[in-house]
């Protein structure tokens, strides 16, 4: 089975299993997320689910109406159900590196509005700690102004080597939706466990408007595996 085909199974199947008639739905971002929306649209027709979904990004939202689902906002659904988001990396806790993909700011915001995150991914995102297979590091958003000296005091406080995200169709650096730079923390593999902890304190660094750690926000996880069966994580 393709790496695509265990996205779409467990896609379908956290749809399936989380997603009910008249509920907020958080649409998170990424490859697998397409497979989500495809499950979310095929269950509105065939079932008349009432739903609502609320984007964590300009592909989300896209996805949402492309698909002809119903498109709102926090503004007006505050409280979410359930959110279905993807993952760069789960470790055996359950923390995550989210943001890949440059959209961690609002998808944690959406993820922290759900009654329930549940992660949907391939088997080459589960891991047994952070950085096992995901080699691209913890994302941080940063006000464009302050990422040399935010880049310096993590690096000097934990170790390794953050680099600033470059953009690949436009000169200079990623701008995210939220007007912000990123900074791609390749940590040290001496780091295996503390992500609460060190979480917390990047956060405190002036500047840091968000990172990509999750921890303790996941609900559950499903993981399509190639020979087309779903594991199953739960927090």
């Amino acid at each position: 089975m393709s790496l695509e085909q265990a996205k779409k199974i467990a896609a379908f199947k956290a749809v399936d299993e989380y997603v009910r008639n008249d509920t907020v739905v958080g649409v998170g971002s990424g490859s697998t997320v397409v497979y989500a929306v495809q499950r979310l649209a095929e269950r509105v027709k065939a079932e008349g689910l009432r739903l609502v979904c609320i984007p964590t990004s300009f592909q989300a939202r896209q996805l949402i109406i492309d698909a002809g689902l119903v498109l709102g906002d926090l503004e007006q659904n505050p409280r979410i159900d359930c959110a279905i988001d993807g993952a760069d990396e789960v470790d055996a806790d359950m923390v995550l590196i989210k943001g890949g993909g440059g959209c961690l700011l609002q998808e944690k915001i959406v993820a922290s509005c759900a009654a329930q995150l549940i992660v949907i991914a391939d088997y080459t995102k589960d891991s047994k700690r952070l950085g096992e297979q995901y080699k691209k590091g913890i994302p941080v958003e940063v006000v464009p102004m302050a990422y040399v000296p935010i880049r310096d005091r993590i690096a000097a406080k934990y170790g390794g080597k953050l680099q600033l995200r470059m953009a690949v169709a436009k000169a200079g650096p990623v701008v995210t939706d939220n007007g912000n730079f990123i900074l791609d923390w390749h940590f040290p593999d001496t780091i295996v466990n503390g992500w609460d902890e060190i979480n917390r304190d990047i956060m405190m660094i002036p500047g840091v408007v968000e990172t990509g750690l999750f921890v303790k926000m996941a609900t559950k996880a499903y993981f399509g595996l190639a020979d087309g069966s779903v594991i199953e994580r739960s927090a």
